[in-house]
């Protein structure tokens, strides 16, 4: 199981940005789903999760600009964020706990993944 997130880059303050994760595999189903950023000298930390049926949570920093969303049928998560800000610069990574279709062709217990991290800089 591979994901592979999109969708970083320059951002200029009061702007918008929209990152893609799809996942890849022998996916038997995606539970949780989640977004983590990581600025410098910070510890990694979450900013937003969707389950399985479109429930979702948000940090106070990203809470009321920014909208997790998930499509089952491609696999994949998205985080929009309106207005962002300097201090939303970071390495964003998408997190996705999978049951993955094993060598015996059973599906085994959730295992976490983790996406490559995309670079996002908020600056004008």
């Amino acid at each position: 199981v591979q994901l592979q997130a999109s969708g970083g880059g320059l951002v200029q303050p009061g702007g918008s940005l929209r990152l893609s994760c799809v996942a890849s595999g022998r996916i038997f189903a995606i539970k949780d789903m989640a977004w983590y950023r990581q600025a410098p000298g910070k510890q990694r930390e979450v900013i937003a999760s969707i389950t399985m049926d479109g429930s979702t949570n948000y940090a106070d920093s990203v809470k009321g600009r920014s909208t997790i969303s998930r499509d089952n049928a491609k696999n994949a998560v998205y985080l929009q964020m309106n207005d962002p800000k300097p201090e939303d610069t970071a390495v964003y990574y998408c997190n996705a706990h999978v049951r993955a279709i094993g060598a015996t062709g059973l599906p085994g217990d959730a295992v976490a993944y983790w996406g490559q991290g995309t670079q996002v800089t908020v600056s004008s």
